[in-house]
């Protein structure tokens, strides 16, 4: 054998062990594990910016969790890479993004997205053909009522919510004055969210057997340019309860400054809203604590008692007051994708939907969601999805219901 011969031999040789003591130890051949793509679909512009805003940043918490953790375990430690979206300020808008983000990116394995239901919709639309496990902390009931496979409904939806809320609420208003309520009035934005959460409350029948009488019901347009129509109605009708069915923060500030103008506010009329703008940290910015005061809010889902660490992480990330539904969910949410990939232990998103569809879980991505085991039905719902009261007392929107979580104790307007 020539001397070129054994240099050549040599290098091989020491080529092939250092590979193998890199498996070994975790070295070079680490840095060949791919990593598994990830997306998020959310409005950052447009009327609920803020919004998507939030829910990227419980996202993003996520993620670095999850890689910092060891990654996919059962796929060698892979890490996960987020890929955003923007939806925009339309449905159409959304579902272009969607189109565009599938086009470029078909290694994906799963996505969570678009907060607005309207939105949600239409990215299903999509995502459902591309056979993308696809979760959703949106509430309208259609979302999930249309015989898909792939998409997972992380919150009660808004007709369960609405349901479930009035007699909750007059439960608490027994409670606090002694009586309950006899007349409500609604108002609510035309988008699909707010009608799966009002249909419940036209039900005269239903509200006949709880003693109550819808007075109000007025639909609108968002964004809203001028609440006065709206408040004016309610001055004239005057119910015992105001459901104040909004998507967005301008929104929700104009009506509460209206309902002050009017005399109407700091408990006059107790207000209930719906959904987590509600109680976004923007709205604190907008409309005073003074203004809030009293409001209650119901909607899937917040941080409780019980998620104070995850909390004080989140707050120590991002720099945001509160944790509340926009970034708890998504943040639950992805570590179901990744507790999905280690039963799957493949980066295949049929694979992925399968292991979701089979997964019943009281602990890990469960502690993010009220009401256990976390699984899905037939249709994609969580199966025993709670609903969560917070309301805003001394500037920050606290857990009040269910009780076992509490921050707070409800405190009902004096009216």
């Amino acid at each position: 054998m020539s001397h070129q011969r054994k240099i050549t031999r040599r290098t091989t040789l020491a080529t092939g062990l250092t590979a193998a003591a890199g498996m070994l130890v975790g070295g070079p051949a680490r840095a060949q594990v791919k990593d598994v793509k990830v997306a998020l679909i959310v409005p950052l512009s447009g009327p609920w910016a803020r919004q998507g805003e939030l829910e990227q940043k419980g996202a993003q918490m996520a993620i670095d969790e999850i890689n910092a953790s060891g990654g996919i375990k059962a796929l060698g430690g892979a890490k996960l890479q987020l890929i955003v979206a923007d939806a925009g300020d339309s449905a159409e808008k959304a579902k272009n993004a969607a189109q565009r983000l599938v086009a470029q990116e078909p290694e994906l394995v799963g996505g969570v997205g678009s907060w607005l239901s309207s939105f949600t919709l239409a990215v299903t639309e999509v995502t459902e053909r591309a056979e993308i496990p696809w979760f959703t902390l949106s509430y309208a009931d259609s979302i999930t009522s249309r015989g898909f496979k792939y998409v997972f409904q992380t919150s009660m939806t808004g007709d369960e919510q609405a349901i479930a809320a009035l007699p909750t609420i007059i439960d608490l208003a027994k409670t606090a004055t002694g009586k309950a309520f006899k007349t409500i009035g609604m108002i609510s934005d035309n988008t699909a969210a707010p009608q799966s959460f009002a249909k419940p409350l036209r039900d005269a029948a239903a509200l006949e057997k709880l003693g109550v009488k819808l007075v109000m019901d007025e639909i609108y347009t968002p964004p809203l340019s001028d609440g006065t129509p709206l408040i004016q109605k309610v001055r004239s009708t005057r119910p015992d309860v105001l459901f104040m069915l909004s998507t967005n923060v301008p929104d929700d500030k104009l009506l509460v400054e209206k309902l002050n103008e009017f005399g109407l506010g700091k408990g006059r009329i107790p207000v209930i809203g719906n959904g987590a703008h509600f109680g976004a940290p923007e709205l604190l910015k907008v409309a005073s604590k003074e203004m809030l005061d009293g409001v209650m809010v119901t909607l899937a889902n917040w941080s409780g008692k019980d998620q104070g660490d995850m909390v004080k992480r989140f707050k120590e990330k991002t720099g945001e007051p509160w944790m509340g539904q926009d970034s708890v969910c998504p943040y639950g949410e992805y570590w179901i994708i990744k507790e999905a990939l280690e039963k799957a232990g493949v980066a295949d998103r049929r694979k992925v939907a399968e292991a979701v569809r089979a997964m019943s879980l009281n602990d890990g991505p469960a502690n993010a969601f009220p009401g256990k085991p976390l699984k899905f039905d037939e249709r994609g719902r969580r199966v025993g999805a709670k609903l969560v009261i917070v309301q805003w007392q001394n500037g920050e929107p606290v857990w009040i219901y269910p009780p076992e979580n509490a921050t707070a104790k409800p405190i009902w307007p004096k009216v």
